[in-house]
């Protein structure tokens, strides 16, 4: 229980202060998506009971569900160097635990999930039902992607709703 508090407290740090702070390449951060997303789909299902039985988020044995299941599960290893790259070394081992990663996303899903209204799970529902077709993989670039897009309005003063801070490297405008 000690190694996993030290974990929490690890990741949840700041990296040390630098010259420039450490950031996540947009694969970084497709990759973390990736591992989050089946508990943030399982999360919204909770959140939205509202929406149909048949809704893709509120079927928690659903094939839709295995998809993403089989990417975190893929994609755990780059999330973890990415965590990694994000704090310190040391942290690695405490990643390598079969706890780590169930009571990370156990603890990121409720508060991504957290600001979902039930009036906002109608449209939920839709972009999921329109996402469902492409590989999980896409799905999480289009989240990353549209996360630095909107990182990159706040910067430039336009008003933005809540957009998890994820340290995602700048791209470079042309």
């Amino acid at each position: 229980m000690r190694r996993l508090a030290a974990l929490l407290a690890l990741v949840a740090m700041p990296a040390a202060a630098s010259a420039q702070a450490p950031c996540l390449t947009a694969s970084d951060a497709e990759a973390i998506a990736l591992v989050a997303m089946p508990d943030i789909i399982r999360e919204t299902g909770r959140v939205c009971t509202a929406l149909p039985p048949a809704s893709l988020v509120r079927r928690p044995n659903s094939a839709f569900l295995a998809r993403y299941e089989a990417a975190a599960d893929s994609a755990w290893p780059a999330a973890r160097a990415a965590i990694v790259k994000l704090s310190d070394p040391a942290v690695d081992m405490l990643l390598q635990s079969d706890y780590a990663r169930p009571l990370l996303t156990s603890i990121f899903a409720p508060q991504i999930v957290g600001h979902v209204q039930p009036g906002d799970c109608p449209t939920i529902d839709r972009l999921v039902t329109l996402l469902e077709p492409l590989p999980a993989r896409n799905t999480a670039g289009i989240i990353v992607a549209t996360l630095q897009y909107l990182k990159a309005r706040k910067v430039r003063g336009k008003q933005v709703a809540a957009v998890p801070d994820l340290p995602v490297c700048p791209t470079v405008s042309q």
